[in-house]
């Protein structure tokens, strides 16, 4: 009894911890994105707003010409378009070669995926030269679609080998069953592997959007103004010049994060699935 309460108490410790440190940062930037100006330059800093102070929001969502909710306004469609195009893109090319990866189990195959991934593993910053020529020889610089092609080349890899183990987790006589009904290699994917691996692909394609939402360092290289930038850019905008308001930042960076958390919440029991899938084949 005495290990058992005792095993009970680190658990408990544990996942409060993980919370703490998880949501720490949340709550801070709730803090600060609600406290009157005079707050945030106090000495010593206060952690309670004497005052909640909306003003940061109402300028989020002021839209008129020249103001930072016309920037937010601009960098979200931006982001939306950017994020949203590469995951489909994406999703499009890595569904046929996962599963085509899962089934065709050659070494020259295998090679080939690990060569794909090692794409993903390269440093972002080694691949800035080479795409920054390619964007630059296509006329894409400082535009969405150009951010999309960058976006594709990094979440491809991902996106199929992290597919690949959901068609790996299904049974080949499931296949093999719907090729002796008839049904060919296109109609075998299409309306058997699938439903069947529907779990795994639509995690995949939350963590593509995920990872595509919040990517900075390409989007700062490749974009130059508005017609372009996304959030993540245009939020370090608002930090930058003589004078940071951070209860801006704090505003937009909340914002920012609200329509990922909606999407993870909606499709939790997708997500907790997909990422389960793989662990048991038969």
């Amino acid at each position: 009894m005495k290990r058992s309460r005792l095993a009970s108490t680190l658990l408990y410790a544990a996942v409060l911890l993980f919370v703490l440190v998880t949501l720490a940062p949340v709550a801070w930037l709730l803090i600060l994105s609600l406290s009157p100006p005079a707050d945030l330059t106090a000495k010593p800093l206060r952690f309670i707003p004497s005052q909640i102070d909306l003003s940061h929001y109402r300028r989020l969502l002021d839209f008129g010409a020249n103001t930072p909710g016309e920037a937010f306004l601009l960098g979200l469609r931006n982001s939306l378009g950017a994020s949203v195009g590469a995951t489909l893109v994406s999703m499009l090319v890595s569904i046929p070669a996962a599963w085509a990866f899962a089934r065709y189990r050659r070494r020259a195959v295998t090679a080939t995926l690990y060569v794909v991934l090692a794409t993903y593993m390269t440093p972002a910053v080694a691949l800035v030269l080479p795409l920054y020529f390619m964007l630059s020889a296509l006329h894409l610089l400082n535009s969405v679609t150009g951010l999309i092609i960058v976006y594709c080349a990094i979440l491809t890899p991902f996106t199929a080998w992290f597919i690949k183990s959901a068609f790996d987790a299904l049974p080949d006589e499931i296949e093999q069953a719907a090729a002796m009904d008839g049904a060919g290699v296109f109609e075998t994917l299409l309306y058997v592997s699938l439903p069947l691996a529907r779990a795994g692909i639509a995690t995949a394609a939350l963590f593509a959007l995920l990872l595509a939402w919040d990517e900075f360092f390409f989007a700062l290289l490749f974009t130059s103004n508005a017609d372009a930038k996304t959030l993540t850019v245009t939020i370090a905008d608002f930090a930058a010049g003589r004078a940071t308001d951070f209860g801006l930042v704090a505003a937009a960076g909340l914002l920012t994060a609200l329509p990922p958390v909606l999407i993870a919440f909606g499709l939790q029991k997708a997500l907790i699935s997909g990422l389960t899938t793989g662990g048991v084949k038969g």
